[in-house]
């Protein structure tokens, strides 16, 4: 099983913060045995979920010079509140630095209620298998393809250029 938390990107400013939403519903794999009488999200999931957030603001804000993002340290998380099925996970990342192939985050994740429900300092690693020969970098391309792709998916129709270069997002922050 592939997770894939993230179900739309909200609002993105390149190089400084990107707001994701997850909505959980009962029908999501995990939650039959976490917990079959008291379904809940588990932790290391709301954790995935900020990680992913992040690389994809990293992603954006690198202009796709990874292709391959990996959680490298997480340096403090705690939880909050229980996030149960029919709720929305709210998760805004924010860029504290960056190097070539290193980048530092913060994240947090709220239900819509506003409650927090985790918050994550952490740090990840990005690469590329162009180094393995040939068919690193035909495969870092099928990535990049796919990431874009997946970008598409996730942001709808509000980004655009002006976005993208770092001016003010097309459309607010709507939730």
């Amino acid at each position: 099983m592939r997770f894939q938390l993230i179900d739309r990107i909200v609002s993105c400013t390149p190089g400084r913060k990107l707001t994701a939403v997850k909505l959980l519903a009962l029908g999501e794999e995990y939650l039959a045995d976490h917990f079959p009488r008291f379904p809940i999200m588990p932790g290391v999931l709301m954790l995935q979920a900020c990680v992913e957030a992040a690389a994809w603001l990293w992603r954006v804000s690198s202009q796709w010079a990874h292709p391959v993002i990996v959680l490298r340290e997480v340096k403090q998380v705690k939880f909050g509140t229980f996030m149960v099925p029919g709720r929305q996970l709210e998760i805004t990342a924010e860029l504290l630095s960056s190097t070539d192939t290193t980048a530092s985050f913060k994240a947090v994740g709220r239900n819509d209620d506003g409650d927090q429900t985790v918050f994550a300092q952490f740090s990840l690693f990005g690469y590329s298998l162009s180094c393995c020969g040939p068919w690193g970098a035909a495969r870092d391309a099928q990535l990049q393809d796919y990431w874009q792709q997946r970008w598409q998916a996730l942001i709808g129709q509000w980004w655009d250029s002006a976005t993208a270069s770092g001016a003010a997002p097309a459309r607010s922050e709507a939730r």
